[in-house]
């Protein structure tokens, strides 16, 4: 008889908790769902290239850069038109002029080893059309991310600093190509018209 009673609080507590734990996880679900709409999240438009911008390459200090590489398949699935391995004429360039990476100590523990970094990556590209000219001119994009760094532990440094590096890479093609879509978009848009006749 005790070995039932024991059986049947045990049940209901387990179903207490099964029931709780499905509850918890619908109103998380709920709770992201709500989080989300109100802080404005919306799926970006696709990159808009111009019509006429023809062949495009990516040209890079670095013939094996990953950001090379990681811009140039996000353009050619955005429609852009790879240019011939060889072609130099008739083709629009985007080209990286320099990478940069830096690693600043921003704090210290109290046998003064550094225990706080920022880590700092900073892009000077532009894209220059067919003829020469430019559609988005040469200028500088720089992001950073804080990390910490435990003295005793290099090996966890060195895994969590390359997780921050393709993270902040992948940052960096995207915001290249926001600042191409936002050049695209101010070449497309039609003149405004003249306000009132004389």
């Amino acid at each position: 008889m005790l070995a039932r009673l024991t059986d049947v609080r045990q049940t209901a507590r387990m179903s207490r908790h099964n029931s709780f734990s499905i509850l918890s996880r619908g109103g998380l679900f709920i709770l992201l769902a709500f989080a989300l709409s109100g802080c404005g999240f919306h799926l970006r438009d696709a990159l808009t290239l111009p019509a006429d911008l023809g062949p495009l390459r990516v040209v890079s200090p670095d013939p094996y850069s990953p950001l090379a590489t990681e811009v140039s398949e996000a353009l050619g699935r955005a429609g852009a038109v790879p240019a011939a391995q060889d072609a130099t004429t008739g083709v629009a360039t985007l080209r990286i002029v320099s990478e940069r990476w830096a690693s600043t100590p921003i704090s210290v523990d109290v046998e003064g080893r550094a225990q706080e970094y920022t880590l700092r990556y900073a892009v000077i590209f532009r894209l220059n059309r067919a003829d020469g000219s430019d559609m988005v001119p040469q200028q500088v994009i720089e992001l950073s991310r804080d990390y910490i760094s435990v003295p005793t532990n290099s090996s966890g440094t060195e895994g969590e600093r390359e997780i921050l590096t393709r993270e902040l890479r992948r940052e960096m093609a995207a915001s290249i190509l926001r600042r191409v879509d936002a050049a695209s978009r101010a070449v497309a848009a039609p003149p405004t018209a003249a306000q009132g006749t004389p």
